[in-house]
């Protein structure tokens, strides 16, 4: 049951109050203020927006403020996805998928993880294509998932980007998974720096200094991979060759405190 409120105007002023609740509810945990964060998430939850419910529940589950309450984090959900709440509907379907807290349901997980998806949730786009993937509660069709996937990518998610990369692979479509895992390792991702080191290293005509460079960034990264491909990658390249890969990875990481900062 959707929320629903009786004029345009109170409905405008409403949703205008409960978006600054949020806000400064989020403003208030980011301060280390769990009790006013909370008030503020269900003044928001009262005054119309799903969210607060959400954010009351990410508190439960996480144990900010009070003992862990799993149970209570999913009636929360519930109502953020009641109330039409995106990353309420996530949440409370990945849980179904989970089946820790509340009974292992993949048509009901994958009916509010898709419902999130619809909603134009990125994380949960990723999430619906790999139900799709698997049938996980869902009819089986890789081509919607891929088509989630892109939508997500789109939006910036690493996640959908390394698996396009790796569809693309198994579809040995390697110019295609080059440049989403190239773009996963540009938004400093470790699993798209790794895959995009191993296509360098293989591809017909190499480029080993940009792969070590990509390896050695994954690797303080913790991709439990990385350290063996970067000492393979070092084997194949001369002192002078070594030096110049190490000197672009360091180029590559003061280039991202410049940008961040």
């Amino acid at each position: 049951m959707r929320f629903v409120m009786i004029a345009a105007v109170v409905m405008t002023n409403l949703a205008g109050a409960a978006r600054a609740d949020v806000a400064e509810g989020l403003a208030l945990l980011q301060q280390g203020d769990a009790s006013q964060a909370s008030a503020q998430f269900a003044a928001a939850f009262e005054a119309g927006d799903a969210a607060g419910a959400f954010w009351l529940g990410r508190m439960f589950e996480l144990g900010i403020g009070a003992a862990p309450d799993p149970m209570r984090a999913a009636n929360l959900y519930a109502a953020a996805a009641e109330g039409g709440d995106p990353a309420g509907q996530l949440r409370l379907g990945l849980m179904y998928h989970e089946g820790t807290v509340l009974l292992r349901d993949y048509v009901e997980g994958s009916r509010l993880i898709c419902a999130a998806a619809e909603g134009g949730l990125a994380e949960a786009q990723v999430a619906c294509g790999l139900a799709h993937e698997a049938g996980r509660g869902v009819d089986a069709d890789s081509l919607r998932a891929e088509g989630l996937w892109q939508s997500a990518a789109e939006a910036g998610n690493v996640a959908a980007m390394n698996l396009l990369g790796a569809a693309a692979l198994r579809s040995e479509d390697v110019a295609t998974a080059r440049n989403w895992f190239a773009r996963s390792a540009d938004a400093g991702n470790a699993v798209g720096m790794v895959e995009t080191a191993r296509l360098l290293e293989a591809a017909d005509e190499p480029d080993l200094i940009e792969a070590y460079a990509l390896a050695s960034l994954a690797v303080v990264r913790a991709h439990p991979e990385a350290g063996v491909l970067r000492d393979r990658i070092e084997g194949q390249l001369t002192a002078t060759e070594v030096t110049q890969a190490q000197a672009r990875a360091r180029d590559w990481t003061q280039n991202q405190m410049q940008a961040a900062d």
